[in-house]
C-alpha cells in the first residue's frame, strides 16, 4: 500500500473511533455528522447503525445497502456495534 493510501486508511479509522466515541457519549447528531462526511464501507455500516439507533430504518437500510451489508439478516443494535467494533479493531491504528 502507498503511503497515501496507507494515510487515508488510518484517517479512516481514527475518524470512526471518533464517531463510536460521540455515540458512546449520547451526542448522536456529532456522531452523525463526522460519519457522513466518510465513504467507506465502514462508515457506511456505522453511519447505518447510527440511524438504526436512532430507529429511522429505512435511511438504515441505505446505509446497510451502501456498505453491502444485508439489513434484514442483521443483529441487534447491541449484536451490531459489537461486530463493528470487533471488525474495527481488526484494522488498528498505529
Amino acid at each position: 500500500m502507498n503511503c497515501i493510501l496507507m494515510r487515508k486508511a488510518i484517517d479512516t479509522m481514527t475518524m470512526l473511533q471518533h464517531v463510536l466515541q460521540h455515540r458512546r457519549a449520547g451526542r448522536w447528531n456529532a456522531a452523525h455528522d463526522l460519519v457522513q462526511k466518510e465513504d467507506s464501507l465502514l462508515a457506511a455500516w456505522l453511519h447505518g447503525i447510527l440511524h438504526l439507533q436512532e430507529g429511522d430504518l429505512e435511511d438504515a437500510e441505505n446505509w446497510y445497502d451502501r456498505a453491502n451489508r444485508h439489513f434484514r439478516s442483521r443483529g441487534t443494535l447491541q449484536e451490531e456495534l459489537a461486530l463493528f467494533e470487533a471488525t474495527l479493531a481488526q484494522h488498528p491504528t498505529p
